[in-house]
Order: structure tokens, then sequence, then C-alpha cells
């Protein structure tokens, strides 16, 4: 009932100046049986049809591409690697320098910030055609207290995926934010297990978005990853080739829930 209202809500303000495509990813989603595809590619090459290619470049950085040629870059810092390449889009949460810049490059189209002013939350939803991204703000420990909407989860909708980058999560999103993410078909989640959420809070709410595809991100040292495997290995399956992309289609996803470690790796041209 949340979720329902939640949906209506959000399509019903008028304030909103353009008229905003619909979130396929609000409603509820239907696990697709297949093969998920991890494929070893420059970033430069073209994305497959009907596919999104993920590629972890750094910490809690993806660069996410379409076969249409847009590119986000998540929790940039101003760095990808020695390349030239301005991403279309990139978002960025201010926990820690190594997820933000304040000094993105005036080159790149859309700069997302995951915090609003004081008193102020961030609100995006940014339709590219070929991809939309959207956040739902959440709270992060500041000092002794808590800043609320501090950070943003945010979800990049593309090729009927939805695609949802946790962020600095300091706390188990509520029942509203839960409906506001909708369904996840792909989440990049960070698993040091302290700094941002503990690994049982991190693990219960991996169980509760019921991903098909979960990537870590924000480890610190093998051991720390290992644990957070551990952890999941009784409910998903795990994949680590050694590779630092995954491209994926809605026809390639896993029947079983999977982790798929990703190892980060700068950009570099062929």
């Amino acid at each position: 009932m949340i979720r329902l209202i939640l949906f209506l809500t959000m399509f019903s303000l008028p304030a909103m100046a353009q008229e905003r495509r619909p979130s396929h990813c609000i409603a509820i989603g239907q696990d697709t049986p297949g093969v998920e595809y991890l494929h070893r590619a420059s970033f430069r090459d073209p994305v497959p049809d009907q596919a999104v290619r993920i590629t972890y470049v750094a910490h809690a950085a993806f660069l996410i591409q379409t076969v249409d040629g847009l590119s986000a870059v998540t929790d940039y810092t101003g760095f990808v690697g020695n390349v030239d390449f301005i991403p279309d889009v990139v978002t960025m949460n201010h926990a820690h320098s190594t997820h933000w810049t304040p000094y993105p490059d005036p080159a790149i189209p859309h700069v997302l910030r995951g915090w609003g002013e004081p008193g102020e939350r961030a609100e995006h939803h940014l339709d590219l055609g070929g991809m939309l991204i959207r956040n739902v703000p959440t709270d992060i420990r500041s000092g002794m207290g808590v800043e609320r909407d501090g950070n943003s989860i945010f979800i990049f909708e593309a090729a009927g995926l939805c695609i949802g980058h946790l962020g600095h999560l300091h706390h188990e999103p509520t029942p509203e934010q839960y409906a506001a993410i909708g369904r996840l078909d792909v989440v990049m989640a960070a698993v040091d297990g302290g700094i941002t959420l503990d690994l049982p809070t991190m693990i219960d709410v991996l169980q509760r978005l019921r991903a098909s595809v979960v990537i870590p991100m924000h480890w610190f040292s093998e051991a720390g990853l290992m644990r957070f495997l551990d952890g999941m290995s009784e409910d998903y399956a795990i994949r680590d080739n050694g590779a630092n992309a995954l491209t994926v289609s809605l026809r390639d996803l896993p029947s079983r829930p999977t982790i798929t470690v990703l190892r980060p790796e700068y950009l570099r041209d062929p």
C-alpha cells in the first residue's frame, strides 16, 4: 500500500515543470532467467544492443554506459584515469573526499550532487532518453550527529534495467525509501563493514532489495571482501574472474541472485 501511494504521489505532483517519463523500476519486478555476461572490453568499445556496461573504476566510482553512447560516473572524484573522456553525467556524495569533488570539470553536462543546500534535500529526475537517473536521499553520520539527506542512492534506468548505487549508506532505508527505490536488477553496495553499514545490516538490506546482481564496492582488503562474500554465500552465487567490467542485459540476468566481484581499474585507452 505504501509503495502504491508513493508511486501515485510521485507522478501527480503539479510543480514539475516538465512531464516526467514514468519509472519502470518502481513497479514490482519479476526475475528473468539467464546467464550474466562478463565482458573484457575497452570502455571505448560499443555497448551491445539492449545492454548496459558497468566498469568498476575505483572505490565507489563506476562508469555506466548505454548502447546509444550515454555515460555516467558514480561518486565522481574528478579523476577516472589518464584518458580524454567527459561523461554525460556524474553523481557525487560528500561523506568523504573519495566520493566527490568541489571542482567537477565544467565540460560535464550534468553534475548531480547527492545532497542539497542546508535545510534542503537533493531531488533529481534526469531523463536523457536512453538513460533515466533519479535519487533517493538518505542520512549520513556527521561528527557526533546526523546530517539529514546528506547521501543519495542513485538509480539508473537503461535498457529496461534498474541499476542502483547505494552510495555512502549509513542506515537501513526506511519503508518509504525502499518503496521509492523500487525494483533493482543490479546494485552496487559498500561492503567495508563499518565506515558505512556494518555487514549484517548491509546483508539485510541486500536481501530486502533482492537484486539479481550485487557488485561489492568500497572494500579495503581481500579479507574484508571475503567476510562479505562468506556472509552472502548461502543465498547467492559468487562470480569472481578478475574482470573489471560487466555487460548485462535484462534477458541475461541470472536466475539465482549472484554476487559479481569486479576489480577496480582506472580507465585507459587500448
